[in-house]
Order: structure tokens, then sequence, then C-alpha cells
């Protein structure tokens, strides 16, 4: 019997080999790891992340920043790092990157002398617009076993763990 496919019900027939063994192993450990299965559940959706994002040249981390600043016109580096939980120098080289692509531009921050705030273009904002539709989409299709009730349950259980 061939090897159970990602759309299959989870409990498939495990394969056989010619020798009548089973080719599937024990992962009851493993499958009753939180740490495991999220990320299962992630190489799934990234791996379609990944494919959607890749005509408009989006890594998972500069969709994240254009949707946050798309959300919050003027954040600084310090806000979206506190965010994105990610470090200073990552941030840099990324904000350089968008800028130079002409989706982002930095102005001086309204309150905060020392600060800058980040700002979509008109091309970051019409691109991130159409990412969001896109990856909205593509999260209802790599979730669509899952009821809306389950989605909406398993976004806030995984919150508890990170927020």
């Amino acid at each position: 019997m061939p090897r159970p496919s990602k759309n299959s019900p989870a409990k498939a027939e495990p394969a056989t080999a010619g020798n009548g063994k089973s080719d599937r192993l024990d992962a009851r450990m493993l499958e009753a790891l939180v740490g495991y299965n999220a990320r299962r559940a992630w190489l799934i959706v990234s791996g379609v992340f990944a494919e959607r994002m890749a005509p408009y040249g989006l890594k998972q981390i500069d969709f994240s920043v254009l949707s946050l600043l798309a959300h919050n016109p003027g954040a600084t580096s310090r806000q979206l790092c506190n965010t994105l939980d990610i470090l200073p120098p990552n941030l840099v080289s990324l904000v350089a990157t968008l800028d130079s692509r002409g989706l982002i531009e930095r102005r001086p921050h309204p309150h905060d002398g020392r600060a800058v705030g980040l700002h979509l273009t008109e091309a970051g904002e019409k691109l991130i617009r159409e990412a969001e539709q896109t990856v909205t989409q593509l999260e209802a299709d790599a979730s669509a076993r899952l009821t809306v009730r389950e989605r909406e349950t398993l976004i806030r259980l995984l919150q508890k763990i990170y927020l």
C-alpha cells in the first residue's frame, strides 16, 4: 500500500514492505509533542507560502514586516524587532533590501527625534495588499481540513505559547 498523502486521513493504514513489515515507524512519542506537531504543520504552511509568495519576491519575514507597516505606518525598527522577536542587526539588512526595492521609506518619527519611522511606499502598499490576499487564501487552503472554529482555537492555543 502506498504511503498516505498529505490529503489522506491521518490514521491511514501503514505501508508495508514486501516482507510484510510496515514502512511506517511508531511515532507516537513524537506525535505527543507540541513542538513536533507545530513543526510538521509549519513545514506544510511554509512550503505553500514560499511557492505562492515567489511571484512577489517575498519571504516570510519580508511579508511580516510589510504587513506590520501596512497596519502600523511609521513603526520604528525597535517596534518591529520586538513584535517579530528578531535581533536589530537582522532587521537592518532587511529594511535596506525593502528600501532598495522601493517598498518602504524612512521618515523622521513625529514624537521621537532620534527615531526613524518606516512607511510603505505606494508600490509597497500595492504589493502587500495583493500579498495579504494571497496569504489569506493560502492559509485557508493549508488549513482546509479544520473547521473555522478549530482554526481559531488552534491559533489561540499557539498564541498562548508565545505571547
